[in-house]
């Protein structure tokens, strides 16, 4: 029989995870529904729980020397208004499900549930974000590109808890965030994009491309993205065709309930596509 949990704080987690084996569950709106029952039976955990979405030493959003710290527990809710949030994760939040489940749903939540089709992971792969992870024995850091390997798999070690999430300054004079779903909320990526690029002077000095829902993990090539550094603007419009052909081999989805993978590769490249057509010489710097 299983066991469940509720800490007092932070280092009582810790010690539970340290000595027993505990699955650490934050708001519960990805892992409720994976473990539901199709009967009035209680839920299936296949292992003890600890339940953590209530330490107020994993909430919070603070704005630290060129970064921003978000508490692991924080509800997606308040990040979706808070100011200094970068504004292009305030935007897939707010694509993101319904306001009753953003109130419960965790940042944390979303990244170590590690789905190919979670909103937030390609602006955080975008953004080159780090995740704090947290044991008795002290902290470490990893970008959390490094951090997700597969679909529901992490390099994180048992006796660890994902603690905080970290994001650096950036600005970018174009950004998007675009979601294919089978209905305008609270759905399921078919397919993500989240894409930035900072023009200056008429060349891309910076150009960022995150997919997401079309191969195990977000499909981010910072080899790729550096090919067009230094390239006018409208050199990389006519070579859009040349920088498509490089991501038709890293797109790789696969035919499931929502979607079909032909669907999906055709929609991915099309996004991108339109992405690049849509730039332009900015008539100003914001945020500079």
């Amino acid at each position: 029989m299983v066991e469940h949990r509720i800490p007092e704080n932070l280092n009582e987690a810790l010690k539970l995870l340290y000595h027993g084996d505990y699955q650490v569950m934050a708001g519960g709106t990805d892992l409720m529904v994976q473990r539901r029952s199709l009967s009035d039976t209680p839920l299936d955990f296949p292992k003890n729980m600890v339940y953590c979405a209530h330490l107020q030493e994993l909430r919070g959003i603070r704005k630290e020397a060129h970064r921003v710290e978000i508490g692991a527990m924080t509800p997606l809710e308040d990040l979706l208004c808070h100011p200094e949030v970068p504004s292009l994760l305030r935007r897939a939040i707010g694509e993101m499900a319904s306001p009753a489940i953003r109130h419960v749903a965790t940042l944390g939540g979303n990244i170590a549930n590690a789905s190919p089709a979670g909103d937030t992971l390609p602006v955080l792969y975008l953004l080159d974000a780090w995740a704090e992870l947290r044991s008795l024995a002290g902290s470490r850091m990893i970008l959390i590109r490094d951090l997700i390997t597969g679909p529901r798999a992490l390099k994180i070690h048992p006796e660890e808890m994902l603690t905080k999430i970290g994001i650096p300054e950036m600005h970018f004079s174009h950004e998007t965030f675009v979601k294919v779903g089978g209905r305008q909320a609270d759905a399921i990526s078919k397919v993500s994009l989240a894409a930035a690029a900072d023009i200056v002077e008429g060349k891309v000095s910076d150009l960022r491309i995150a997919f997401g829902a079309v191969a195990p993990t977000v499909v981010r090539d910072e080899t790729l993205e550096g090919a067009w550094e230094g390239a006018t603007l409208s050199e990389l419009k006519v070579g859009v065709w040349r920088l498509l052909d490089m991501y038709v081999p890293l797109i790789r989805p696969i035919d499931d309930q929502r979607s079909g993978k032909h669907y999906r590769h055709q929609v991915a490249l099309n996004l991108l596509r339109d992405f690049i057509e849509s730039l332009s010489e900015p008539t100003s710097e914001p945020g500079r």
